[in-house]
């Protein structure tokens, strides 16, 4: 959903809440981003959970990860992959099991 609003918000350090209008759309949208326009350039910009956005952050981080960082992100995505699955246990002895030529 985009929404133009009757004003542009600016981000100050101050500002620690949403005005009622994005609250109302934060709050409709469940866990799909929220995607506004300022009238006035035209931009389009996305509201995304705190939880979304950090595990976003790894790709938007210019720096290289550390060899630690990268072995967690591929464990990680091993795990989220079902790789941990007892039954992957199969494929560590897979070329054990395979006809020789």
């Amino acid at each position: 959903m985009i929404a133009a609003f009757s004003r542009v918000l600016w981000y100050t350090a101050s500002m620690t809440t949403l005005p009622t209008e994005l609250q109302d759309m934060v709050e409709h949208s469940g866990d799909t981003p929220v995607r506004v326009v300022d009238p006035r350039t035209q931009r389009v910009y996305v509201l995304i959970l705190d939880e979304q956005f950090d595990r976003l952050r790894s790709l938007l981080d210019m720096e290289p990860l550390s060899l630690d960082q990268q072995r967690i992100a591929i464990s990680d995505a091993g795990k989220r992959a079902g790789w941990d699955d007892p039954e992957m246990d199969a494929y560590d002895q897979y070329d054990a099991h395979r006809p020789q030529a």
